[in-house]
């Protein structure tokens, strides 16, 4: 059984920082499967977006509002993906959810078709 929990989330002024964790069970990481990872977030009232996406080759993508801000990675010896948010902004107030998927990293990632998803953690960014 797959499941992904995500940690880290919390109440930050504008300007700082936050590092999310989402930690994978029953789901392997390794170089040579075949698996995407990736992060997205749903602001109140808005519809749920893509944030960032990574491929189990370490390939990276951002939406475009977060590039140069946000960093995705992964351990695939812990089995844990991160998202480091730096220079935060009021915008980025979300719940900010970890997804997975068994195939590999395609257009498909970015319109959130993933299979596996966490319960979310709030990520509030304060003026």
């Amino acid at each position: 059984q797959v499941q992904l929990v995500e940690s880290g989330g919390g109440s930050v002024q504008a300007g700082g920082s936050l590092r999310l964790s989402c930690a994978v069970s029953g789901f392997t990481f390794s170089r040579n499967s075949r698996y995407c990872l990736g992060w997205f977030r749903q602001a109140p009232g808005k519809e749920r977006e893509w944030v960032a996406v990574i491929s189990s080759g370490g390939t990276t993508d951002y939406v475009d509002s977060v590039k140069d801000r946000f960093t995705i990675s992964k351990d695939n010896l812990k089995n844990t993906l991160d998202l480091e948010m730096n220079r935060l902004k009021p915008e980025d107030t979300a719940i900010y959810y970890c997804a997975a998927d068994a195939n590999w990293c395609d257009n498909w990632a970015k319109r959130g078709q993933f299979f596996y998803w966490g319960q979310g953690t709030q990520v509030t960014v304060s003026s």
